[in-house]
């Protein structure tokens, strides 16, 4: 797509989910938004030109810069299994700050994701408030061993389309009233469609034309005699070896020196480039997971928005 497109992030982090973006969209940065001390030093290094805005909660949006896409993988302890599951009720729930960017900004695009347990709780809120907004929305649930990655981490990915433009780069959008949601159920969509969310398609690797982790068991000398002397992946080899092959690199250490595990190995696990995050000035180890734990597979959010774009392209429904 058009590489004059201008992006806004929200709850930035350490970038995946705008990476993904670029990606299948094109364009560039315009400002990002995230207060946590960690991920604003990610930011800094990686973007020192571009706007941070900080605590969303407290940002007067008529002052900030319109943007065709508007992208965010908000807070997900309000929804996450592991948590409390509270939803809309956690005080973490920053939704009602995004849908009232989303209101001011007027973006073409929003591209949000979040834990797939989201579904379950507050879910219909979102979808409720971006039929409001004038967004038709699609979703899916994507695994990032659906791109090849040695690990679950299942997500959900929302792609919204304003109702006032025909989805074509470059076109500006209208001014037209944002139109009641229609009362059909929690899953209706600005378009008056509901039903559960479709599936990412189940095959490793589909999405993103790489290599297809079939589970065929690669020779034991390309498994496990090319990893540094002493180290064996055991059971896990072929998953590793997938994994290396769709990146493009080998697989650190999973522990350091003193035997935790090691922020180079998370971050390889997560599919970004060495040093992404490790090679951050200032980070401690701490910040360094954290932000980590926090982020998506970029190839993960790739995959997940082409399948979502070729399904606004067709009109297949969310339902479908």
């Amino acid at each position: 797509m058009s590489p004059t497109l201008r992006i806004g992030s929200l709850c930035t982090g350490y970038g995946g989910l705008d990476m993904a973006v670029r990606a299948v969209f094109g364009g560039e940065l315009a400002w990002v938004a995230d207060n946590d001390a960690g991920a604003a030093r990610i930011l800094a290094h990686h973007y020192p030109g571009t706007r941070n805005l900080g605590d969303l909660t407290c940002v007067d949006w008529a002052q900030v810069a319109p943007v065709d896409v508007v992208c965010g993988g908000y807070p997900c302890q309000p929804f996450s299994s592991a948590g409390r599951r509270k939803g809309v009720e956690d005080e973490r729930h920053i939704w009602p700050h995004i849908a009232r960017a989303l209101r001011v900004l007027r973006p073409r695009y929003a591209v949000f994701e979040n834990v797939a347990n989201h579904l379950r709780l507050g879910f219909d809120t979102v979808l409720s408030d971006l039929a409001h907004l004038g967004f038709d929305a699609e979703w899916c649930v994507v695994r990032a061993d659906n791109v090849g990655a040695p690990h679950r981490r299942r997500r959900l990915v929302v792609v919204a389309v304003a109702q006032d433009t025909d989805g074509k780069p470059g076109q500006q959008r209208g001014q037209s009233t944002p139109r009641q949601a229609p009362k059909r159920g929690a899953w209706t969509d600005a378009r008056g469609r509901g039903g559960a969310p479709a599936s990412y398609p189940s095959r490793p690797g589909l999405a993103l034309g790489q290599v297809e982790p079939d589970g065929t068991q690669r020779p034991a000398a390309e498994r496990n005699d090319r990893q540094p002397a002493g180290r064996r992946w055991g059971a896990f080899a072929p998953a590793i070896a997938r994994w290396e092959a769709a990146t493009g690199r080998r697989a650190p250490g999973p522990t350091d020196a003193r035997g935790q595990l090691s922020p180079l190995f998370v971050e390889w696990m997560m599919g970004l480039p060495a040093g992404h995050v490790t090679d951050v000035p200032g980070l401690s180890r701490t910040a360094q997971l954290t932000a980590l734990g926090n982020g998506v597979v970029p190839q993960q959010a790739t995959a997940a928005l082409r399948h979502l774009m070729e399904r606004t392209r067709t009109g297949e429904g969310a339902a479908a």
